[in-house]
């Protein structure tokens, strides 16, 4: 398959990335932080009554979170290093939420040490460890939802509980001293079924009116989490329309007086930001009648691209080579035969492709340098530039 690269950056920025890049030994992640901006603008642009709270998850470096602390974004984050990342760029810690579930005792009182006073939690135990180690902060509890089924790369089953469930756990952290904020979910990451975040949503108006109505629990705040997609081969509607849709479904629901929004992007912001180079390792055939090339790069899954697990997220590939074109399988340079990135669906490259070409994979600016393995194999983990 050709590429059309202003489908996914302007060409500009990509002859750019492309100059930057020619003297250096792949593999390596370019990001290009005028991207972002434009991203964050965008998002801050169609949800003005929004609050931003970054998933650092997506990519934490610290040109990035510097970024996002000078444009007064807020901090999802999910372990004590993150933390410790984010407080040493002078980041209050009001902007900050520990949106993991799953945490240990002493991590939460550090984070409260810290002064961090907003919590994730879907369990009776954390909500105890929550009360015992940061006494009277506020909480907000994840529910599970169905519509991360939809998404490219699901989140729900393991994070999350059932509404009834949520609805016991804000009375006991009331009763344990800590104050019932709000109502979490994580529609799945990648999510183009705009339509996910309307059935979720219909659950927490019930949690909201049934708090208030039997239990004179006055819930504040929505956190809709991510699922903002990036721009992949499976193409999704843009971030505007998101936005118009997902403004309709919460006025549809709580009215113009809407409680406080949250939102927790990454993958939208940081996606389109990242060009990932790569170079052709080797090209082969398994017999002399094999209608399918192999090609090895020297990135895979353990390089970064453990997003193409299951081929779930399926990364546009340019070469930059014109001509026929012929379905390969796509594989990494380890030696685990798990190093596998594509060979279900048939990435289509071009025939004269050839060893020591390099390949440009687009929309990797998330969750792809911090998967890097530190060592497999010998290979040093994934370098970035940030131009």
């Amino acid at each position: 398959m050709f590429i059309q690269l202003e489908d996914y950056l302007p060409l500009e920025t990509f002859k750019r990335i492309q100059a930057f890049s020619e003297d250096k030994e792949t593999p390596f992640l370019v990001i290009d932080t005028d991207t972002v901006v434009r991203h964050l603008d965008d998002l801050t642009t169609y949800f003005p009554y929004a609050s931003i709270y970054y998933a650092v998850k997506a990519n934490p470096a610290v040109e990035i979170l510097t970024i996002m602390r000078d444009k007064g974004v807020n901090f999802d984050i999910a372990s004590i290093y993150e933390l410790d990342r984010v407080l040493s760029l002078g980041i209050s810690p009001d902007r900050i939420s520990y949106g993991n579930t799953i945490k240990k005792s002493r991590d939460v009182r550090y984070f409260y040490e810290k002064g961090v006073r907003l919590y994730a939690t879907d369990s009776e135990a954390d909500i105890r460890n929550i009360a015992k180690a940061a006494p009277g902060s506020k909480i907000y509890v994840r529910i599970l939802s169905e519509g991360s089924r939809t998404a490219d790369w699901p989140l729900s089953r393991k994070f999350g509980c059932q509404p009834d469930m949520a609805m016991d756990l804000i009375i006991l952290a009331k009763n344990l001293g800590l104050v019932p904020y709000g109502i979490s979910f994580h529609v799945g990451s990648q999510q183009r079924d705009i339509g996910a975040w309307d059935g979720v949503l219909g659950k927490v108006k019930v949690i909201f009116e049934r708090l208030h109505e039997e239990e004179n629990i006055t819930l504040e705040m929505i956190n809709l989490g991510g699922g903002f997609p990036a721009n992949y081969l499976s193409k999704a509607n843009n971030l505007y329309v998101y936005a118009q849709e997902i403004t309709r479904f919460l006025n549809e629901g709580f009215g113009e007086d809407l409680p406080t929004i949250i939102l927790e992007p990454g993958r939208s912001v940081m996606g389109n930001a990242g060009v990932l180079v790569s170079e052709v390792v080797l090209i082969s055939r398994k017999s002399r009648t094999a209608l399918n090339r192999w090609v090895y790069t020297d990135v895979g899954k353990f390089s970064g691209l453990i997003e193409t697990m299951n081929e779930a997220i399926k990364y546009p590939i340019y070469s930059g080579r014109k001509g026929e074109l012929e379905e390969v399988i796509i594989a990494g340079p380890t030696c685990d035969s798990a190093d596998i990135l594509y060979e279900d669906f048939k990435y289509k490259l071009p025939l004269n492709l050839s060893i020591s070409d390099r390949l440009y994979w687009l929309s990797t600016g998330a969750y792809t340098s911090t998967y890097s393995a530190i060592e497999f194999n010998g290979f040093p983990p994934l370098k970035t530039y940030f131009i």
